[in-house]
């Protein structure tokens, strides 16, 4: 028996394609995606909901508050320990999400450096104090590849690389993942869509967030302390949502900003995934998407 992983860009589908596949394989859901594992934020992550799950069992969802910061790590001792379970039982572990480090994290033999409480705050207070640029210039001189590699307004990733590098010694691009060597026998089916068709699924996907009520979810999200959550903070459209509390309250600037944040994300989910070999694309427009998903499993 292996384990099916089902990635790529948002909007793609992979949530309904997952429980469709559990369905016929006798499988069980088994999260990927970062932000879905908080407690709440739904309408923003697209989670889908007990009525949709249709009676199959879907694992780490809502085990963090927002005031948590979600730890690769964590996830992944979590989720391996999941995945082994479920085929020690005889049913099919399906990765599901868009997060490619947090599939990776599972799928291939990746060690995380840990964490140092004392480096992380000094380097944090000096972001704050000067700016992701001039710490990201710093990242240049010490691992020129790492810094290659993070976009220079990214400082939270900036400020992971120069932590490991002070605690490791090591360049953290030796710590960055690469395909293989894979831990466990996996299908790996990748969705995707022409840009096209891709940025108008986000751009509906984006509508219908805000019709459904992303607003006073970030609303009361924001009561259970969103603010200072490092992580869930800066989720898509949330992060949008709250810098309007802090403005204009201009809501349909929030949603074209979420829109077009969203867009420039699923451009590096694409690049992400389609580096890796080893995943079987499939068409997410196809018409029977399922079958020809499921046929690449029988196969």
């Amino acid at each position: 028996m292996r384990a099916v992983a089902i990635v790529g860009p948002t909007a793609t589908g992979k949530s309904a394609l997952a429980i469709a596949l559990a369905q016929e394989l006798g499988g069980e859901v088994v999260n990927a995606d970062a932000m879905q594992l908080y407690r709440g934020m739904d309408i923003g992550t697209a989670k889908v909901t007990e009525e949709e799950r249709e009676g199959v069992p879907h694992h780490l969802l809502d085990v963090l508050d927002v005031t948590d910061t979600a730890s690769v790590a964590a996830y992944q001792r979590d989720a391996r320990a999941i995945v082994e379970d479920l085929l020690d039982a005889g049913r099919v572990p399906i990765l599901t999400g868009g997060s490619g480090l947090y599939v990776r994290a599972v799928l291939d033999d990746l060690d995380f450096p840990g964490t140092d409480p004392d480096i992380r705050a000094r380097l944090e207070q000096e972001l704050t104090e000067t700016g992701t640029h001039h710490l990201h210039a710093r990242l240049a001189k010490l691992d020129p590849v790492a810094a290659a590699a993070i976009l220079p307004s990214n400082g939270r990733r900036v400020v992971r690389a120069l932590e490991v590098i002070e605690l490791t010694g090591r360049p953290f691009s030796a710590t960055m993942p690469r395909p293989g060597p894979a831990r466990y026998d996996t299908l790996q089916l990748g969705l995707d869509l022409a840009t096209g068709e891709l940025d108008r699924r986000v751009d509906r996907r984006v509508d219908l967030m805000f019709a459904h009520g992303l607003v006073d979810e970030v609303r009361e999200l924001e009561k259970q302390g969103l603010r200072v959550g490092r992580t869930a903070s800066r989720a898509l459209g949330y992060q949008q949502v709250l810098d309007q509390f802090d403005a204009d309250h201009d809501m349909a600037a929030a949603a074209a900003a979420t829109a077009q944040a969203t867009r420039r994300f699923v451009r590096r989910q694409r690049s992400w995934f389609r580096r890796d070999q080893r995943i079987h694309w499939l068409d997410a427009g196809e018409e029977n998407l399922p079958g020809a998903a499921l046929a690449r499993c029988l196969a």
